[in-house]
């Protein structure tokens, strides 16, 4: 039995957390929002709860898990954070940057796949703080969405996932992103880009002196060897349904033709194009593309009667770029 535990997303009060914090004070997994995507957490420092995390999400072992802290002080217990960085840290937290450092030992194998590093950051959602600091240890969370399916940007997302199988979830309505956080590695000289998310890439170029962005964070080339970070070697973010990315838009009627039966995912200023199209927002405001594109495609794989989802390209440019990033890995067919 799967209870939901609705609270206020910008003032949650501790009674209606109390129950989520005694649940993994007690080796439970929990799912909670952040401002980016709703997360399935553990305390960190329990491994058995770390790996029930992996069994519920079907999650690749080799795939390291963000941990998310409230404050500095628990940054400094469980990583190595050079000081040429704080300051950068300081400016972005609580925020959706989450940085790959050394890790400490008190940090489990389990969390860090292996590795000698810890994916980290301080969330900005209310919630999310205030669930961290009551249970006073950082928590382990992955999105909350069974592996390789589009994250969960509500809780009704969530419950398609995870109904009958964690004990609690708690409820504060949709998030404010809808997209997983930038992930940068800081151990590399210079860093290197391994995620693009809602701290645009542009930005990110600007703050760390010689910044990499791969091959692989465009999906030109594929990762090889144990990922640093979510998000970097899997396929993810596909719904059921075949999807096909069309990045030159002058081939969208021989796709379509290609491809009767489909369900077109655009934004609002193409939207008379299309016959009965999904809506993911509009080009004068790129972040409401971000926030709607996980629930357009969980919407898209269940349109009775459509067996493709053909989705419109974007440039490579602010948050969009992220948006493209995850298309491109949800995408079953690339048309360039």
């Amino acid at each position: 039995m799967t209870r939901v535990v609705r609270v206020d997303p910008l003032d949650p009060r501790e009674e209606d957390l109390r129950e989520a914090v005694d649940l993994l004070k007690g080796g439970e997994v929990v799912i909670f929002p952040t401002e980016t995507v709703y997360g399935l957490g553990a305390d960190v420092f329990n491994e058995r709860a770390c790996r029930k995390i992996f069994e519920l999400k079907k999650r690749p072992l080799d795939n390291p898990l963000i941990v998310h802290i409230d404050s500095f002080e628990q940054l400094f217990k469980i990583a190595k954070a050079q000081d040429r960085y704080l300051h950068i840290l300081e400016r972005f937290w609580p925020g959706p940057l989450t940085v790959v450092l050394e890790k400490k030992d008190v940090v489990s194998d389990v969390v860090t796949a292996g590795l000698e590093t810890v994916a980290v950051r301080m969330p900005a959602h209310p919630v999310a703080l205030k669930l961290i600091r009551l249970l006073g240890s950082p928590i382990a969370a992955p999105s909350a969405n069974v592996s390789g399916r589009p994250s969960a940007t509500s809780v009704e997302h969530v419950l398609e996932d995870f109904m009958g199988k964690v004990k609690l979830v708690i409820d504060a309505g949709p998030t404010p992103f809808g997209l997983e956080s930038t992930v940068v590695d800081l151990t590399k000289s210079p860093p290197v880009l391994l995620r693009p998310g809602p701290v645009e890439v542009e930005k990110l170029v600007e703050i760390f002196e010689g910044l990499i962005v791969p091959d692989f964070v465009r999906e030109k080339k594929g990762f090889s060897g144990v990922p640093p970070s979510p998000g970097v070697k899997y396929r993810h973010y596909a719904p059921s349904k075949p999807l096909v990315l069309v990045e030159d838009l002058n081939k969208m009627p021989q796709v379509l033709r290609e491809h009767p039966n489909s369900v077109v995912l655009c934004v609002k200023e193409h939207s008379h194009l299309y016959e009965e199209p999904l809506v993911l927002g509009s080009l004068e405001n790129p972040y409401s593309i971000a926030q709607n594109l996980f629930r357009a495609l969980r919407e898209a794989e269940k349109m009775v009667g459509k067996e493709w989802i053909v989705v419109e390209g974007f440039e490579e440019k602010g948050i969009l770029f992220a948006v493209m990033n995850r298309l491109r890995k949800a995408a079953t067919e690339i048309v360039r």
